[in-house]
């Protein structure tokens, strides 16, 4: 059992509860009636078990969010929003009552859904249900993880716990239980999910779509099960107290509610779910609650209580910088080397064992990747990852490290198994807990089942590494249904997504640095499963995102090939059976568009002179936007086939002879 879970639960005054959960309620009806938008549901429903676990059991500070110890809470029902509003403006976060007020307005800090690095004391960006639930196991995992790696005997400078709720929704969605069954398996003993089990979605009561056993599902998981009546204060931290003590097992608080409690005519309906209540019914819930009609009002014996509760807590956080500094003095080199991860930077010397490549050498760039992961494992002590289920096609291993699991908590190779949606949420999670870096890694045509994980991590803008492989048609015999197509064009239009599909094994040195050394978004890395040799003029720094890999003979192009990954190669080929033509050349090598996009105008107009119209550009995959660099491209913008590679390569248009006559047809 950790410290933290032999703590007792805070002492607080049963009718101050009560009160404090009224006063959630009423700043819940009077925000979202003020902005005629928003849900009050969940938040008038979970008041109560909320309030329980952030006045006793919660270990957080208000003045110093971000102190590495704290606990950590997921409101996985994000539209229940002014929940989380409320419990951060009532314990003293920087969130005033305007912003209450202000919900859901234009440029205030309570969005309609909780948003990460907006709002203070928001950890995660939720609201596409059940993936802050997945992420909180990445959560867990990094606690776990950093406690292994940085704990020692009479010191214990990771020890805290991972808390959440969660509604209907979030268990029904599929993400959930890939997350959960994980959970269970690793056995992250220090997660802890309330359910708010109130029987109402959108469409009205659950039973309408889920009558399965939720409680029998999450117990073959292996998680520890509970059940509270969530609108009794005692019954909920009976339950939490019981959860902290299980040490071995995630747990699931089932918590019984009635969503919309206190309002008399719509509470356990789904139509309190999504509207505001209105100005009579919020005026009779009032009444039935005993509570003042002034709007956002908050009782002063409720502010004094609570306030005089953030000194207790700002304790607790000095005696944890008090007991590092001891940490500090036994184990200087560990304690600095936690500081440095924890503040996002990369240890010294993280890039000086990288690979090298000399030119003609052949190598499929997957496998060039999983030399360039090895090398920067063997720098960094928390870099972390893994795959679903494909580690040895995905080149993905971290040598010289066990498996994740119970018996080895500080494994670094995270066997995600069959999970992509849960796995990437999972590697969001580990991404905003601090401390580590981590990757995931499955081919590039199943990150369809990961994108609304990887829109959150841009939407957060989390230092996510995705390792994608088998980039396009030429994983040949497979066919179609594992061909990816349509996929780096539809993983560029995420904002703030970096992604980067390098020529050869040199590049993809360049991807690894590039991503590693971003420290505000996500990088897709798109690898291929056939070798391409090292191209002379090829670089392993892309931070420009492209650059001029041959130019012409003269200086003095007549047109530009411009083109990704594995066509490149092909790009040069054809320049050089142009150039036997008499014609002049330039190949550009465009491994990121991002990049280039961030690049000055001068270095662009540099390497694309505007001047130059005919632009030619070559991608395996569809066409579909290349008009932003080309005047024409070759792609394929049709599903793949079931040969080998070759065959398909003559059958789809990507020779040299096919590439170098659509160059030709450009002048008519």
């Amino acid at each position: 059992m950790s410290d933290r879970a032999a703590l007792s639960p805070r002492s607080v005054d049963s009718q101050l509860q009560v009160r404090m959960a009224n006063t959630i309620r009423g700043l819940t009806m009077d925000a979202v009636e003020a902005a005629k938008s928003g849900h009050p549901g969940m938040p008038m429903g979970s008041a109560e078990l909320a309030t329980v676990l952030w006045t006793q059991f919660m270990v957080h500070d208000p003045s110093l969010p971000s102190w590495p110890n704290r606990d950590r809470f997921v409101l996985s029902a994000g539209h229940g929003s002014m929940l989380i509003y409320s419990l951060l403006h009532l314990t003293g976060y920087d969130l005033p009552l305007e912003e209450l007020r202000n919900f859901r307005k234009w440029g205030s800090r309570t969005a309609g859904h909780p948003e990460y690095g907006h709002t203070p004391g928001v950890e995660i960006t939720t609201g596409p249900l059940g993936t802050g639930f997945a992420s909180s196991v990445g959560f867990a995992l990094a606690e776990r993880f950093l406690a292994d790696r940085y704990n020692r005997e009479g010191h214990r400078i990771v020890d805290h716990f991972t808390y959440g709720i969660a509604g209907d929704g979030c268990l029904m969605e599929g993400i959930s239980a890939e997350a959960a069954s994980l959970a269970g398996h690793l056995g992250l003993g220090k997660l802890i999910y309330l359910w708010d089990d109130n029987h109402i979605s959108i469409d009205g009561s659950t039973d309408l779509t889920l009558t399965e056993d939720v409680r029998g599902r999450f117990e073959a998981y292996g998680w520890q099960v509970l059940n509270a009546d969530g609108h009794d204060p005692r019954s909920v931290r009976e339950a939490l107290a019981l959860a902290r003590g299980e040490g071995e097992k995630p747990s699931l608080i089932c918590c019984r509610t009635v969503i919309g409690k206190g309002a008399p005519t719509k509470q356990g309906s789904s139509s309190v779910h999504g509207a505001a209540l209105g100005a009579s019914e919020i005026k009779a819930a009032k009444e039935g609650l005993d509570w003042p009609q002034e709007s956002f009002h908050v009782p002063e014996d409720v502010s004094e209580a609570l306030r005089s509760a953030q000194g207790d807590l700002r304790a607790v956080r000095e005696q944890w910088q008090t007991a590092f500094a001891a940490y500090a003095r036994d184990y200087p080199g560990l304690a600095s080397e936690f500081q440095i991860l924890e503040a996002g930077d990369l240890p010294e010397g993280v890039f000086d064992k990288l690979p090298t490549y000399k030119d003609g050498e052949k190598l499929a760039t997957r496998k060039a990747s999983g030399s360039v992961l090895a090398a920067i494992a063997a720098q960094h002590p928390t870099f972390l990852g893994g795959s679903a289920d494909l580690a040895g096609s995905n080149c993905s291993t971290i040598p010289d490290s066990p498996g994740q699991s119970r018996e080895h908590v500080g494994g670094r190779n995270i066997h995600f198994g069959v999970r992509e949606h849960a796995m990437a949420a999972i590697c969001n999670g580990l991404a905003l807990h601090g401390g580590v870096r981590c990757f995931d890694a499955t081919f590039l045509v199943f990150s369809d089942f990961m994108r609304g994980a990887l829109r959150l991590s841009a939407l957060m803008g989390l230092p996510v590494t995705h390792i994608f492989t088998h980039d396009s048609f030429y994983l040949g015999e497979d066919g179609p249904t594992h061909q990816p197509v349509e996929h780096a064009m539809s993983l560029r239009a995420i904002p703030g997504l970096h992604v980067v599909r390098p020529a050869d094994a040199r590049e993809t040195v360049g991807a690894w640095r590039l991503a590693m050394e971003r420290g505000d978004g996500p990088t897709a890395l798109l690898l291929t499963r056939q070798g391409i040799a090292t191209m002379p003029g090829s670089r392993d720094d892309i931070t420009c995102g492209a650059y001029i890999l041959r130019d012409a003979p003269d200086g003095d192009p007549e047109g530009i090939l411009v083109a990704t990954g594995s066509e490149v190669s092909l790009a040069l080929r054809v320049a050089e059976q142009l150039e036997k033509e008499g014609r002049s050349l330039r190949v550009v090598s465009m491994p990121c568009w991002e990049a280039f996009a961030l690049q000055s105008r001068e270095y662009q107009e540099e390497v694309l002179p505007p001047r130059i119209t005919r632009r030619l550009a070559i991608e395996a995959g569809i066409t579909l936007g290349w008009d932003r660099y080309a005047s024409a491209a070759v792609g394929i913008d049709h599903f793949g086939a079931s040969a080998p590679a070759a065959d398909l390569e003559r059958e789809f248009g990507f020779t040299a002879e096919a590439v170098a006559q659509r160059y030709r047809q450009l002048e008519s």
